[in-house]
C-alpha cells in the first residue's frame, strides 16, 4: 500500500504539469504547482482513512497536530526557528509513516490559520506531511535511533522544506519554473535554510528522549498504532 501511495504521489506532478499546459497554455505553472502539492497530498490522507484508524488512533494524531502548531506559534517571535519538524519526525518515528504525514500536513494548514493562508499552504503540507512520511519508514530499518542519524535527518529535513518552498516562490513570481532566478533565490535563501536546519537539529535533539518516551508509552499503554510495535526506539536505557 505504501508503494501505491508513493507512486500516486510521484504521479500527481506530472499530471498537474500536464494540465497546466493543456489548460493555460504553460502560462500559470503556479496554479499547476499548487494543484501538485494538493494531489499529492491526497493518496495519503486516503490512505488513513482506508486502514480505518482506531478513535484513540486518531485522537493522538490530533493532539501531535495541536502540539506542532502551538509550537510555531509560541516560536512566532523567533524567524526560522520552530519545533514543528522535530514534532512530525518524532511522532513519525513512533507512530509510523502515515501519521507522521498527516501529523505534518495537518500541522501546516491549522498553523497558517494564525501565519496565513494562501497557495503556499499545500506546499507547506506537502513539505512537512514528506518529511513525517520518510521519517517513519527511516524509522522502520533503525537509521534514526543513534542521535547523529537523528540530527542529519533534521538537516536534511530543513535542507528539503527550504528548497521546496522556494520552487514555490520562483513559480509564484514567473508564474513559471526560471532556472537562473531558482538557482539565485536558493543563493539568497542559505541562510534561513541553514537557521531551519539548526533549528530542526536542536529541537530534535532536546525533544527526542522526553516527548519520545510519552509517545512510547502511550503506543504501549494503549496498542495504537499495532503495525509498528516492532520498533521500539529512544529507549530509556540511552
Amino acid at each position: 500500500m505504501r508503494k501505491l501511495i508513493a507512486a500516486a504521489a510521484l504521479i500527481a506532478v506530472p499530471l498537474a504539469a500536464i494540465l497546466g499546459i493543456v489548460l493555460w497554455n504553460g502560462e500559470r505553472w503556479d496554479i499547476a504547482a499548487v494543484i501538485a502539492a494538493f494531489l499529492c497530498c491526497v493518496p495519503f490522507f486516503f490512505s488513513f482513512e482506508r486502514r480505518a484508524p482506531m478513535a484513540r488512533e486518531v485522537v493522538l494524531v490530533a493532539v501531535m497536530t495541536a502540539f506542532s502548531a502551538a509550537g510555531r506559534f509560541i516560536f512566532a517571535a523567533i524567524p526560522f526557528f520552530k519545533p514543528v519538524t522535530a514534532i512530525v519526525v518524532i511522532t513519525a518515528m513512533h507512530f509510523g509513516p502515515q501519521a507522521g504525514f498527516m501529523t505534518g500536513a495537518m500541522s501546516a494548514l491549522i498553523s497558517n490559520i494564525y501565519f496565513g493562508q494562501g497557495a503556499w499552504t499545500p506546499f507547506q503540507m506537502f513539505c512537512w506531511g514528506m518529511i513525517g512520511f520518510i521519517a517513519g519508514l527511516l524509522n522502520k530499518i533503525g537509521l534514526l535511533e543513534k542521535p547523529v542519524l537523528l540530527c542529519i535527518y533534521g538537516v536534511f529535513a530543513g535542507a528539503m522544506y527550504s528548497v521546496i518552498m522556494d520552487i514555490w516562490t520562483v513559480l509564484s513570481v514567473d508564474n513559471m519554473l526560471d532556472f537562473e532566478r531558482l538557482f539565485a533565490t536558493f543563493a539568497a535563501s542559505l541562510p534561513i535554510t541553514a537557521a531551519y536546519c539548526v533549528s530542526n537539529a536542536v529541537f530534535l535533539l532536546v525533544l527526542r528522549k522526553p516527548l519520545g518516551g510519552k509517545l512510547r508509552r502511550l503506543k504501549t499503554k494503549f496498542g495504537v498504532f499495532c503495525e509498528d510495535n516492532s520498533i521500539e526506539l529512544l529507549s530509556d536505557s540511552e
